[in-house]
């Protein structure tokens, strides 16, 4: 059994060793040079403005959670749409198609169900004023 793990753990050593030998011949060969400009914050290309502990609105946080919503939305929606003929087929798959007569509709169903209850969110969401700006 240990066999199967030996790659892993080699990789996970090699891994490690690198990690602590790129860091200590940083730590040895680099003097530090604090400067006034160097210890000030920086973000994205732009000084900060205001205090870091002020409050955001609460929007930020919806929108935040509106897209991961949204993004999950979107990782159900692929394996629906990569098993839709098995799903639409009342019997097992001949030959990669569905036999004459056998159609049904519980693939496209369950997703009309799935998309109409994230719609029922979205107008819900959309109604309390989560995606208006002030």
């Amino acid at each position: 059994m240990l066999r199967t793990y030996l790659p892993v753990l080699l990789l996970l050593g090699f891994v490690m060793i690198n990690a602590v030998l790129i860091l200590g011949i940083a730590h040895l060969t680099v003097r530090p040079q604090p400067t006034a400009v160097k210890s000030q914050p920086y973000e994205s290309g732009m000084s900060p403005l205001g205090d870091a502990r002020d409050r955001f609105s609460v929007k930020f946080y919806l929108v935040a959670m509106l897209f991961i919503v949204f993004d999950i939305e979107t990782v159900f929606m692929i394996p629906w749409g990569v098993y839709y003929r098995q799903l639409s087929c009342a019997v097992p798959m001949v030959g990669g198609a569905c036999p004459v007569g056998q159609l049904s509709f519980f693939g496209l169903g369950e997703m009309l169900v799935f998309a109409a209850i994230l719609v029922v969110g979205f107008v819900y969401v959309w109604k309390k004023g989560a995606l208006t700006w002030d």
